[in-house]
């Protein structure tokens, strides 16, 4: 099936940057709409940005002009910007995907999350 592996993750000071990778493998799949979700410590999971296949983003109000998404799609991967980092940033951050080959569903996708932490 399909495996989601985040990278990028780390230690950054506040006003710093980051940038995630989340890269797919596994199942051919043709369509996606993609998102990072992000969830820190007695907060619930919140998503942060989404990109579809054709290259049509969302954000998150507390993140827009700070972050961005993008994808490479000949190495089915897709980023995370993060720029301007605050400490309310701080979080496990998760890869989601809904994938589908032609027009069938193949089903849908959680990373295993990658801890980003800011901090001086």
């Amino acid at each position: 099936q399909v495996q989601l592996v985040e990278s990028g993750g780390g230690l950054v000071q506040p006003g710093g940057s980051l940038r995630l990778s989340c890269a797919a493998s596994g199942s051919i799949f043709t369509d996606y709409i993609m998102g990072w979700f992000r969830q820190a410590p007695g907060k619930q999971r919140e998503l942060v940005a989404t990109i579809t296949t054709g290259g049509s983003t969302n954000y998150a109000d507390s993140v827009k002009g700070r972050f961005t998404i993008s994808r490479d799609n000949a190495k089915n991967t897709v980023y995370l910007q993060m720029n301007s980092l605050k400490p309310e940033d701080a979080a496990i951050y998760y890869c989601n995907a809904h994938l589908w080959s032609a027009s069938s569903r193949l089903g849908n996708y959680w990373g295993q999350g990658t801890q980003v932490t800011v901090s001086s």
